[in-house]
């Protein structure tokens, strides 16, 4: 980049000079170029304080003007400049039309921004900023218009053109062409804008809403993918019903749809009525798709349903406010997610998710409030702290205001706001004007970056029967600030007896909610007759750190007796990092590594408790992850980390053979296949069982794993007795197992992404040449994302042990495909560069090796803003 980029900042937004009331919009699709024909209806804005003589809208350098006109008269060259993608037109009135005619050319739009092609269907994706690459606009989150779009194109290729709101006409011209104009009456800002135009097929449905209004609901794909909707429109129809129910929110539009696009940098994108997803997100069979695939389904399309009011209705005024939308929003999601499922295995996987990605994320360079202070690139804050944690900020207002008081303050915000852009104060005050709650302090978890810290103590006074906890809170440094101020933290507690049942507290309540607002507070209970055991952070009522000295006997206790069932899990985790950390010293010391008893009793105990819910024993039964482990290092020992988690695998799996086959053989399903909450159950614990036989070393299992692949009548199964294989020590099976996957599957895309992922993740020896080979295989696509981030993503981000080799040649690989994609697509390199940034947690020859391929990043020709910004940060 041969310039520095500019930094935004939060505090300097100001409102809009001008808005546009209506935007018109003729797009002429045509081989060799894109016509886009606007009319834009602009008036100054009443609240704007700067009154400027000109205009200035957003655009890009790829766009090429050929009619300028302001109200009919054509402007020449004198009357604008063109500089750096931006127009500025010398002199507007207060009130005026512009017309503007642009060229674009969406077949070399490589970086899928904006409108382009995706294996010959025209999509668009405009969030965050992607709609000034089709046109000249004001490109602003807090600009709203009502759009009128029509679409031109030849009637033979692209039968289906759609864009937001309601068709209100259509024709057919004399060359072969047709057109539809399609008509959104919600103002919306361009962000949210869609076209898509291709030879589609879709399913149809219906939905009556709760005050009787029909809803069409159509779901595009290519026709070969039609079988794999019917659970997409499954969800969504539950999604509508669900909102609803829960919120009071119904659709207001005639037709809902979704379109499945191969080639996109996102899940999914929550354009007004017509959502454009990735294929991965919305494609799902049995035969297919995985169980996980079928929930993943489930949720995203929930997601970007349940955004047509949290970010559509009522969107964000300016970037920052990013997490109003989203954050509240996969909040939602994951609540509709947990009453479809099991609640306690929903919020054992977003924890899972939040404490290794999230909490990793903010103690790196990277690390920013949910409502960050500044950026250079937006595309770089669509983050696990905007999204996730920004949910989890959500989620303690749920907890602190209760559910009712909750309710009323989402009716406040949306009557208040809808067709609004406001920001994340507007959110909090429709909550504090709904529940009389002053959450003045809890604010700082928008504008504080970092994970808190929660120290506690106990002491019991059995002559006063009392039981007091001393909870001390901190924040670590991180870049936007080194002090932080006490946030406000909802603390879940209960208590159990020596009989193991829950104490009761306040008002009989088995647990008690308590707000910490200082840097250390004192938590008094009375009345309690024995010395209880404290079952802390019930339900993770609290994106924090928590430290409290369990012996592993109340670990084990609490595995066997919490009755929340996300402590369950959480005691068997702590038990895990306990006895996994002895491990890694041992290594490290190099002494003999002897694996607990006290592990393999609780296992067992679990194990043989057939009352249990199989998708929690296979959570229980998980040991933590390499990633979280390497969390809580000061320093991150990869090789001993691994060596640690290996050696408890294998002795757990050598101690426990017997009732790991027993179960396994408990949870076969003889009954046809379903994506159902028990049978997803099942198949978790049984595929669990089995990669745990596959290490106790006897043919026998290797033999049932090749049996079950072969058998499989779905995915999940399948897929599962891949990966063990491949995993495993059994390599010399693996090579015909890959390539029988492969030759079943090779036309289906997204399947073929998990045979490229299995390899790219394998923790065996000579996973990167492996890697570097599939890269010049026929299903292999540099441009397409999804084809990225499952081999090259996969590789850096789920294969500790092979991508931080000590000579370094994963990092490497991984530089010279960041330097390779940003000039392809800026935002995948930017995503991509993550696991370099995080140089400063490894030892000192990690240390260096990949911060010489940080510098060799940033001393690349022509750096995209997306990927300078986050190298810059991070060197």
């Amino acid at each position: 980049m041969s310039t520095t980029p500019s930094v935004i900042y939060l505090k300097d937004y100001q409102v809009p000079p001008f808005l546009i009331e209506s935007t018109q919009l003729r797009f002429e699709l045509e081989d060799d170029r894109t016509l886009v024909k606007a009319e834009l209806r602009l008036t100054r804005n009443p609240e704007c304080q700067v009154k400027p003589r000109g205009l200035l809208m957003h655009g890009d350098e790829s766009l090429r003007l050929c009619r300028l006109a302001v109200d009919g008269q054509v402007l020449t060259a004198k009357d604008y400049s063109i500089d750096a993608g931006t127009l500025t037109i010398a002199e507007v009135p207060d009130q005026f039309i512009l017309e503007s005619v642009v060229e674009i050319d969406p077949a070399k739009n490589t970086a899928l921004e904006g409108l382009y092609l995706s294996d010959g269907v025209y999509c668009t994706q405009c969030e965050a900023e992607g709609f000034r690459r089709i046109t000249y606009y004001l490109d602003r989150p807090d600009v709203m218009s009502v759009f009128t779009t029509t679409v031109v194109a030849d009637k033979a290729r692209f039968p289906v053109l759609l864009s937001n709101g309601n068709p209100v006409a259509e024709g057919d011209d004399s060359d072969g062409r047709h057109w539809v104009t399609w008509e959104d009456p919600f103002p919306k800002p361009a962000y949210l804008f869609a076209l898509v135009a291709g030879d589609l097929k879709h399913i149809e449905d219906t939905f009556t809403t709760a005050s009787g209004k029909q809803v069409a609901l159509r779901l595009f794909a290519e026709e070969k993918d039609l079988d794999k909707l019917d659970h997409a429109m499954t969800s969504l129809k539950a999604s509508m019903r669900w909102d609803e129910q829960v919120y009071g929110r119904e659709y207001d539009l005639e037709i809902y749809m979704i379109v499945a696009v191969d080639f996109f940098n996102m899940g999914a994108m929550e354009n007004k009525g017509l959502n454009v997803f990735n294929t991965s997100c919305v494609l799902a069979s049995q035969k297919t798709t995985t169980d996980a695939g079928f929930q993943r389904v489930e949720a995203v399309v929930a997601h970007e349903y349940f955004h047509n009011w949290s970010g559509n209705r009522v969107t964000c005024r300016d970037w920052f406010q990013l997490s109003l939308k989203e954050g509240f929003t996969v909040f939602r999601d994951a609540e509709f997610s947990a009453d479809m499922n099991s609640r306690t295995v929903k919020r054992v996987e977003d924890v899972q998710l939040l404490r290794t990605a999230q909490f990793s994320e903010d103690a790196g360079p990277m690390a920013h409030p949910v409502r960050p202070a500044s950026f250079i690139e937006i595309s770089n804050f669509y983050t696990m702290t905007v999204y996730e944690k920004g949910a989890e900020v959500v989620r303690m207002i749920h907890t602190l205001l209760g559910p009712d008081q909750f309710r009323a303050g989402s009716d406040l915000y949306f009557e208040r706001h809808d067709g609004q852009a406001v920001t994340t104060d507007d959110f909090v005050a429709a909550m504090e004007a709904a529940s009389g709650r002053d959450l003045t302090q809890f604010k700082r978890w928008y504008s504080q970056a970092g994970t808190p810290v929660l120290d506690i103590t106990d002491e019991y006074d059995p002559s006063e029967s009392v039981y007091r906890l001393r909870v001390k809170q901190s924040c670590p440094p991180t870049p936007e600030a080194s002090e932080k101020a006490p946030f406000h933290i909802p603390l879940q507690v209960g208590l159990l007896s020596p009989e193991g049942t829950d104490m009761p507290l306040e008002n009989g309540a088995t647990t008690v909610t308590l707000e910490l607002t200082e840097s250390e507070q004192t938590f008094t209970f009375t009345g309690i007759p024995q010395k209880p055991v404290p079952s802390l952070l019930r339900g993770f009522s609290a994106p924090v750190k928590l430290n409290y000295a369990y012996s592993q006997a109340e670990l084990v206790f609490l595995m066997q007796h919490d009755s929340d069932g996300f402590n369950r899990w959480e005691a068997a985790q702590k038990l895990g990092v306990i006895i996994l950390q002895a491990l890694i010293a041992d290594y490290q010391a190099g002494r003999e590594l002897i694996l607990s008893d006290a592990l393999v009793g609780a296992y067992r105990a679990v194990l043989n408790d057939t009352t249990l819910d199989p998708a929690m024993v296979a959570k229980v039964l998980t040991l933590p992850s390499q990633a979280y482990l390497g969390e809580l290092s000061t320093q991150i020992d990869v090789d001993a980390i691994h060596a640690a988690r290996e050696f408890a695998m294998n002795a757990l799996a050598c101690a426990l053979e017997a009732e790991f086959s027993q179960a396994y053989k408990r949870c076969l399903i003889d009954v046809a296949y379903q994506p159902s909450a028990e049978q997803v159950a099942q198949r978790m614990l049984k595929n669990l069982c089995l990669s745990y036989l596959l290490r106790a070393g006897k043919p026998e299992y290797l033999a049932l794993a090749q049996q079950q692949f072969s058998d499989a009548d779905n995915m999940t199964d399948e897929q599962a007795a891949l990966a063990l294989v491949v995993h495993s020590n059994y390599q010399d099976a693996a090579p015909a197992m890959l390539s029988q996957f492969y030759s079943r599957w090779s036309q289906e895309s997204l399947v073929v992404n998990s045979w490229l992922a299995v390899q790219a993740s394998n923790p065996c020896p000579g996973a990167l040449s492996q890697v570097e080979a599939l890269m010049q295989h026929e299903a292999f696509n540099m441009k397409n994302p999804n084809k990225v981030r499952s081999l090259i993503g996969a590789f850096c981000g789920q294969n500790p042990v092979n991508f931080h080799a000590k000579d370094g040649s994963g990092y490497r690989f991984l530089a010279d495909q960041v330097v390779a994609l940003n000039e392809l697509n800026p935002q995948i390199a930017s995503r991509l560069v993550a696991p370099l940034t995080k140089w400063k947690r490894y030892d000192e020859t990690r240390q260096q090796l990949m911060r010489d391929q940080l510098q060799r990043i940033m001393d690349s020709a022509e750096l995209s803003r997306d990927v300078y910004e986050v190298v810059s940060k991070s060197i």
